[in-house]
């Protein structure tokens, strides 16, 4: 079978899974994957390299959870990280790793790797208020610069809200992580985000202080 017509099929069927998955009102339990098969198929596909065996990012002796380059995904929604593993497959999210290991994971695969990760103790901060300023952003928002309360999508504590699938777990994630994704959301860079182009008007206006008193609040949640 020709290399593109491979790729094509692999692709559409993890969009089959993601939409079984999200079922017809976000009950994306109906296509939860294997965690124990997904545990040893993370190990194959060498997942856990990156992200930990225990889903919290792999970081360098010399440096803190929250210096991690690499996201926590202990806890994150199955849905959620089934849409970015195929918005990386598509290159609809731009990262040349995971696009190439996107490509080569079958999608059933992806699917039981995913269950593993959303099965472990989800992630979490301190619960501080290390950064007023990042706090007032992300429960008010400044609806004069059109920037809305992130908690209206993530929830006050970030671990998003009930039915809501494909908005990410952000409360304890790392925080050079939210960091880059906060500063690629803003550049345009990254422009997966649902609904689409939502985060791209929301963080336009947001400055580079902000952008980390953000993701100083967030890490801590």
């Amino acid at each position: 079978m020709p290399h593109l017509l491979q790729e094509v099929l692999k692709g559409g069927a993890l969009r089959m899974a993601l939409m079984i998955s999200l079922g017809g009102s976000g009950g994306w339990a109906l296509a939860q994957g294997d965690p124990v098969l997904g545990r040893t198929l993370a190990e194959d596909e060498r997942c856990i390299e990156c992200h930990g065996a225990d889903g919290k990012g792999w970081v360098h002796a010399s440096a803190s959870a929250a210096e991690s380059k690499f996201p926590k995904l202990a806890g994150q929604l199955q849905a959620y990280l089934l849409k970015q593993f195929d918005d990386f497959r598509q290159g609809l999210r731009k990262d040349d790793q995971m696009a190439m290991m996107a490509r080569s994971v079958d999608p059933e695969d992806a699917r039981h790797i995913a269950a593993f990760f959303a099965s472990l103790p989800g992630m979490g901060g301190e619960g501080g208020t290390a950064s007023p300023a990042g706090k007032r952003l992300y429960e008010q928002g400044d609806p004069a610069r059109g920037i809305v309360a992130c908690a209206s999508c993530h929830g006050p504590t970030g671990k998003g809200r009930p039915g809501d699938a494909l908005t990410p777990v952000l409360g304890g994630q790392s925080w050079r992580y939210l960091e880059k994704q906060l500063r690629d959301w803003r550049s345009g860079h990254r422009r997966n985000g649902r609904p689409e182009a939502l985060m791209n008007v929301v963080t336009k206006s947001l400055s580079d202080a902000e952008i980390e008193a953000l993701a100083t609040h967030m890490a801590g949640l």
